[in-house]
């Protein structure tokens, strides 16, 4: 599991969803309260580039959540797009049971989601961070300030796709994006 804390990575989750479920135009984005607005404006720029609409759904507690699925389905949502918060991972579990009840293809922040039954994931690969981490602890130990070191985003990054999970919903998965996953579950 790993947060990252850049909004820019939002484009990227709609645009791997639209190429992975290409017939997606209506995706609802889980908004827990603690997401800030820029996520939700860098997923509108996204969307009006990929012909999607969005459909933003705030929600504040786990006990929202079956009413939440509801508003999706009067919405008319053919996708879901779950955002790496900490509410949405604690509620992982029952977030991917209520999307695979409505047959509602999503894309998570999470590779665990994926694991427990969702469709697709794409997350910033956790031992290249460790590995990263542990560059800036020698350089630390070495001497250096750590005021001085620079703040460093993700580089590498994991897509995970659930192919058991796309023949329960009814999808088949283009080649192109398989070809392109590090983490196939069959």
């Amino acid at each position: 599991m790993t947060f990252v804390v850049s909004p820019e990575i939002v484009g990227k989750y709609l645009e791997l969803f639209k190429e992975a479920v290409p017939k997606v135009s209506r995706v609802a984005v889980l908004l827990p309260q603690s997401t800030q607005p820029i996520f939700l404006r860098e997923a509108e720029a996204a969307a009006k580039v990929l012909a999607i609409k969005l459909q933003p759904i705030k929600v504040q507690s786990s006990d929202e959540l079956d009413g939440t699925f509801a508003r999706m389905s009067t919405g008319h949502a053919n996708g879901l797009l779950v955002l790496p918060q900490p509410f949405t991972f604690a509620n992982a579990k029952r977030i991917t049971d209520l999307a695979a009840e409505r047959r509602l293809p999503a894309i998570y922040g999470f590779t665990e989601s994926v694991e427990a039954g969702g469709l697709m994931a794409y997350e910033a690969n956790a031992a290249d961070m460790f590995r990263r981490a542990a560059d800036y602890v020698d350089k630390i130990l070495k001497g250096a300030k750590p005021a001085d070191l620079p703040v460093e985003q993700p580089t590498k990054f994991e897509l995970i796709i659930n192919l058991k999970a796309a023949k329960e919903m009814g999808l088949t998965i283009p080649p192109n994006v398989l070809a392109r996953a590090d983490k196939v579950i069959k």
